[in-house]
């Protein structure tokens, strides 16, 4: 259960289908009822789609349970909703930018403050599994603003 008051954070990829979902999950999980933490993607060609098979592993791997997900689109009502807004990289953080307005563009940052989080799409699993480590290791930084 959320807390009163808990801090909205929303972690956004390119498809909502691979780093998002897991960064969303790994921050619930570790931040407990400090945050609520929602994922979504740029591009709508997942929307309503699991996450992809090999985060799934991955993700299970390392103990986050992804099999409840279901891909959601940015919306305008999903920024506004969010106090903080963590793109999985500059090109996702690009995008944003170009859909935010003056208070939503105050709430963006890189997931991993200067550097891209991988993207393992085409990839093979142990890129999956590098991905989830480093996704993990990323999302003590947000949690200690809490």
């Amino acid at each position: 259960m959320t807390a009163p008051g808990a801090r909205r954070i929303l972690t956004v990829c390119l498809g909502n289908h691979c780093r998002s979902p897991l960064a969303a999950v790994v921050l619930t999980q570790l931040g407990g009822p400090a945050v609520d933490v929602r994922s979504a993607g740029l591009c709508g060609k997942w929307v309503g789609q699991p996450a992809h098979p090999a985060m799934v592993a991955a993700a299970a791997q390392r103990g986050y349970d992804l099999t409840s997900h279901r891909s959601v689109q940015v919306s305008p009502e999903l920024l506004a909703w969010a106090d903080v807004i963590l793109a999985m990289d500059h090109a996702n953080l690009a995008a944003l930018q170009g859909l935010a307005d003056v208070r939503t563009a105050a709430k963006l940052a890189l997931y991993l403050g200067d550097r891209d989080v991988p993207d393992p799409w085409g990839q093979d699993d142990e890129a999956f599994a590098i991905c989830a480590g480093i996704i993990e290791a990323g999302a003590r930084r947000h949690l200690q603003q809490s």
